[in-house]
């Protein structure tokens, strides 16, 4: 028998708020991660992990040490994440990668007057720097270059070895190198030949984490649509002339050369994904342009018909209790007739049969009339067109239990266990009540549609999150679960796996832009075959 239970939260359905996700990085890799003077961690993947966590509700703590030390953490979990790493190959059969915030360029180092070269293999037989178990040199180790590596520990180490005038090469990032060059006050390093091709950078966890990497690229998305990520990219790896290298003490007609190439380069790349931030931003709005223009039509088209569907159930509503005091008033008659001359039939059934059974079909007709009613008005409350801004006083307990009674038939043909736990006097929140339940609604029939037999669960929550100042609400299935690689996109318009049953892939991208307005967030923790966890939060001011 289907369970369709609603009851109060208590303390023990709690998801632990305080837990700490440990991030770690390169000590010494500026301007992407490094310790400031005053030994806190800084730069451009730092800021970016803190706005991260900032727009997700979640904490971080960071660990900077040796880079061959904090792949070793990752390992053995002592380190949750990676927030800066190259992406390859090898390593993606060892680690689950981020889309990527930004791209790294290897390159050769000598000391002026050494001989140039330009292609890896010339390495064969040099004494070369590298840092250990970076992205360098695990690439010499998997293709067997035959240079002779001497491992370090620092981008750093590598400059301060290479200008000892011990060893013939280093292999090391560009930007970090040609940094700590001019920060170390090393002159005699120079590039030899050109900068290798770029690599993805990007977050990174041990393979079967995927849920906090998801977090993570959720939020990376969401700083990008804000403009967030650009400021801090801007900030931090912005174009060359608002770098504070001192380029001109250079001063070769090739140096001069190279920095207008690299200004171009910095330039065409700062402009293309201008243009992408802002197609997108097109994209979506066009998008929620022709959502909008959906739920006019519906609206007008639900008006139209709960004024026809409302004229009947009048009627029914106003006739059904007349009927009932006429059954009344006549069961005298009736029943005199009964003791006198015995059964006889009624309505082509025997009388003393319908006399238990006709007020109980006109209480179930009036009952029915009711809900039908009811059912109306949600509808054109959920269809009609909001002309206000987001200041309503609004109880997430009462518009959740009014999307629940809208979806009630697709949860009652979808599973046989359905429970909501409503958390006990919920502070209200500034916002739409109209478009946070149009989410509800959005997540309950995902959940629906997810499951894969009726004895699969569907659970509801709602609480407040003191710690965050946050009302919370889960919606918990048990069905087929979302692959890793889906987990990102979710929220992207026309992203759907149902296509071929007519999914359209704008249910979640509209309930995600309805949220941000409201200054909350969606995420979302599943795994293949196992189910999902949705979670809305949204601040209480």
């Amino acid at each position: 028998m289907a369970m369709y239970t609603v009851s109060g939260i208590t303390h023990a359905n709690l998801q632990d708020p305080n837990k700490v996700i440990q991030v770690g990085g390169d000590l010494n890799y500026p301007p992407y991660e490094s310790l400031d003077p005053d030994g806190n961690p800084a730069g451009y993947n730092v800021e970016l992990t803190q706005a991260i966590a900032e727009v997700m509700g979640i904490k971080v703590n960071f660990q900077l040490g040796d880079w061959g030390a904090m792949r070793d953490a990752l390992e053995r979990g002592d380190v949750d994440i990676l927030q800066g790493i190259s992406y390859t190959d090898e390593r993606a059969q060892k680690y689950t990668f981020s889309p990527a915030h930004a791209y790294v360029h290897q390159s050769i180092f000598t000391r002026k007057g050494n001989p140039v070269i330009d292609d890896i293999s010339d390495l064969n037989g040099k004494s070369v720097v590298v840092q250990r178990q970076g992205v360098m040199h695990d690439y010499l180790l998997d293709h067997n270059i035959g240079a002779e590596l001497v491992l370090v520990d620092t981008h750093a180490d590598a400059i301060r070895l290479l200008a000892s005038g011990k060893h013939d090469y280093a292999l090391v990032a560009n930007l970090p190198s040609l940094y700590l060059s001019q920060k170390l006050g090393i002159s005699d390093i120079v590039l030899s030949g050109k900068a290798f091709e770029a690599q993805k950078y990007g977050y990174a966890v041990k393979k079967g984490n995927e849920s906090l990497l998801a977090q993570f690229s959720e939020g990376l998305a969401i700083l990008k649509n804000t403009g967030r990520y650009q400021e801090i990219y801007d900030k931090w790896l912005g174009p060359l002339e608002e770098q504070k290298f001192p380029w001109r003490k250079f001063g070769t007609a090739a140096i001069v050369i190279s920095l207008v190439i690299l200004a171009i380069v910095f330039w065409n790349r700062a402009l293309a994904r201008e243009v992408e931030r802002r197609s997108k931003e097109l994209e979506l709005r066009q998008q929620q342009l022709i959502q909008a223009d959906k739920m006019t039509s519906l609206g007008i088209l639900v008006s139209g018909v709960a004024h026809e569907i409302n004229n009947p159930c009048g009627l029914l509503m106003l006739n059904i209790p007349i009927l009932r005091d006429s059954y009344q008033d006549a069961l005298t008659v009736l029943e005199e007739h009964y003791q006198t001359h015995g059964d006889f039939e009624l309505g082509g059934l025997n009388y003393s049969r319908m006399r238990e059974e006709i007020p109980a079909m006109l209480d179930e007709m009036f009952a029915g009339v009711e809900r039908i009613k009811r059912i109306v008005d949600d509808l054109g409350d959920f269809s009609r067109q909001d002309t206000s801004r987001i200041k309503e006083e609004v109880d997430l307990n009462a518009i959740t239990t009014a999307a629940i009674r809208l979806v009630d038939n697709t949860l009652r043909k979808s599973t046989e266990s359905f429970h909501a736990e409503l958390g006990h006097n919920l502070p209200t929140f500034k916002g739409n009540a109209q478009r946070i339940e149009q989410v509800i609604i959005n997540l309950l029939v995902n959940a629906c549609q997810a499951l894969d037999d009726k004895s699969q669960k569907i659970e509801l929550k709602t609480y407040y999150r003191e710690s965050t100042q946050q009302l919370v609400l889960k919606v918990i299935d048990q069905g087929c679960g979302i692959p890793p690689e889906n987990l990102s996109s979710l929220s992207d318009p026309f992203f759907t796996t149902k296509r071929e049953t007519g999914g359209t892939g704008l249910g979640l991208s509209v309930s995600s832009g309805i949220v941000r307005e409201h200054g909350g967030t969606l995420t979302f923790n599943s795994k293949s075959g196992e189910g999902t966890t949705v979670t809305l939060s949204l601040p209480i001011e």
